[in-house]
């Protein structure tokens, strides 16, 4: 989650196409090699968790690219044919991909457990041409101790809150559901006069913003250092911050929160499908989605249908009671306005 300007997209692109690392070095020479692009928020984890598994199961070997959604997105859509098999994105990313007809028409009777998944996650990787693997949504991180007792969305405008919050930037995979918390807030949705009220609302908010992040990992520092005490954040990130801070609690206000899919394609330029399809078959297996669902591991909500988690695994995660009161964000609508709401953003919030 990392915005970027065109003056600094050659060195961003480059940036990221460095990060290309070998991994499951036991595979069989047999079984080929797989160019995955994904997250770089648990590098380590997503190779021993996921990458090593599939490797050692198929006989495939993984080339892993880690970084930000946003980053590596503009990297295959400037290159169509960049050496990336299969690519990980956020739902809007997936949502832009399939538009620019980056990926290749996926069969989904070729991809193993798809059945597990819900009418609606069925319908979105249709939708997307991608498969989405996990849910996330956004949630208040914050220090009690500080701020006292937080539960609504709306005491995030409290003057006791002065210069001591942060919240995703727009250009983020949670940015957009940061401005529909802000037309919650005013009373009017997004959709119904393209943000206005919303934007209102975070001008209204900005006394109380220390900072508009783009990585999630400049939190734990930030909560570290005391230089906030409360933030907006995905649920994927709660983890990390409070192994920096233990006194950080998590809470998603009861009035509801907003969702995104976390998903995965085929690159059109990919020359291994087969191992592609097969990758995208052991994302969604049971093993591999207990796994990830783990604490200790990607800390990832199942969206495989047969995966039950106990009490410890479902902490902090789109999953349960969370799940389903989590609201949908109209990414075609998102993305049809972000280019204006960009302007606005960093003329208000980012001077």
């Amino acid at each position: 989650m990392k915005k970027f300007s065109r003056a600094a997209l050659s060195v961003a692109v480059l940036a990221v196409a460095v990060l290309f690392a070998g991994c499951g070095s036991k595979a069989a020479a047999s079984g080929g090699s797989l160019s995955v692009s994904t997250f770089g928020l648990s590098t380590k984890q997503m190779t021993s968790d996921i990458f090593d598994p599939f490797s050692k199961q198929s006989g495939t070997k993984v080339q892993s690219q880690f970084g930000d959604s946003s980053q590596r997105f503009t990297q295959v859509a400037h290159n169509p044919n960049a050496a990336v098999d299969v690519i990980e994105l956020s739902q809007n990313n997936a949502l832009s991909g399939n538009k620019k007809n980056l990926f290749k028409k996926l069969d989904f009777s070729k991809i193993k457990n798809f059945n597990t998944l819900s009418s609606a996650q069925q319908k979105l990787a249709k939708e997307t041409n991608s498969v989405p693997y996990t849910v996330n949504s956004i949630g208040i991180i914050y220090d009690p101790s500080k701020t006292g007792k937080i539960t609504s969305w709306d005491q995030l405008w409290s003057g006791k809150l002065k210069g001591k919050i942060a919240i995703p930037d727009i250009t983020t995979t949670f940015g957009p559901a940061m401005l529909y918390v802000a037309g919650d807030h005013a009373g009017t949705p997004v959709t119904k006069d393209n943000g206005k009220a919303a934007f209102k609302a975070l001008a209204d908010l900005k006394p109380n913003v220390v900072k508009t992040y783009t990585q999630s990992s400049d939190l734990a520092n930030m909560f570290k250092s005391g230089e906030i005490t409360a933030a907006v954040v995905g649920d994927f990130a709660v983890g990390m911050i409070q192994a920096a801070d233990s006194n950080a609690v998590y809470t998603v206000p009861a009035s509801g929160t907003y969702a995104n899919y976390d998903t995965a394609s085929i690159l059109k330029s990919s020359k291994n499908t087969k191992a592609a399809y097969a990758y995208l078959s052991y994302r969604l297996s049971k093993t591999a989605q207990a796994k990830a669902a783990e604490p200790k591991s990607l800390n990832n909500a199942p969206v495989n249908d047969t995966v039950k988690l106990s009490a410890a695994n479902a902490k902090n995660k789109t999953y349960g009671a969370i799940a389903k009161r989590a609201k949908t964000i109209d990414f075609d609508y998102v993305n049809s306005h972000l280019s204006g709401w960009i302007k606005t953003w960093n003329s208000l919030m980012n001077k």
